[in-house]
């Protein structure tokens, strides 16, 4: 019996999430999770600005990597980013409550291309993220057979 697909997405992210230091550092939460899709969501601290008072450019850079790695693993094999970019349309800054939506565009074989959109607590996008992702035959979670 094939597991159902919104279950196992919220199976595979409980195991990323079990070992990511990061994502609990960084003080990341994972607000939503489908097949293929995350919404991930931080609050920028102070500790997370650059000399010009804004927050820095690799914090937004990892909050969108954060959620492309867990809507793209959630189809029970290890995913992994291969080429990532990112533009910023406007500065985040202390206090504001950023969110990446993460979610596939297109996805076939091994490589997947999925967008993420950081916004912050008005709406207003801070950061426009691609991401290409490699699937691996690795299982992410025990017991799980490799499908596509």
């Amino acid at each position: 019996m094939t597991e159902d697909p919104q279950a196992l997405a919220e199976r595979c992210v409980r195991t990323m999430l079990a070992g990511d230091r990061f994502t609990a550092w960084m003080g990341m939460e994972v607000l939503e999770i489908a097949p293929r899709r995350s919404v991930v969501a931080m609050t920028v601290t102070a500790e997370m600005v650059n000399g010009f008072g804004v927050c820095h450019g690799g914090v937004t850079f990892s909050l969108a990597d954060s959620a492309l790695a867990f809507a793209s693993n959630t189809h029970g094999r290890v995913t992994v980013s291969i080429e990532n970019g990112i533009r910023y349309p406007r500065p985040a800054r202390v206090g504001d409550r950023l969110t990446a939506t993460a979610e596939a565009e297109q996805v076939g074989g091994r490589i997947g291309f999925y967008r993420v959109t950081v916004t912050n607590q008005a709406g207003e996008p801070v950061g426009f993220f691609r991401g290409t992702v490699y699937s691996t035959e690795r299982s992410l979670v025990d017991g799980q057979r490799s499908e596509g």
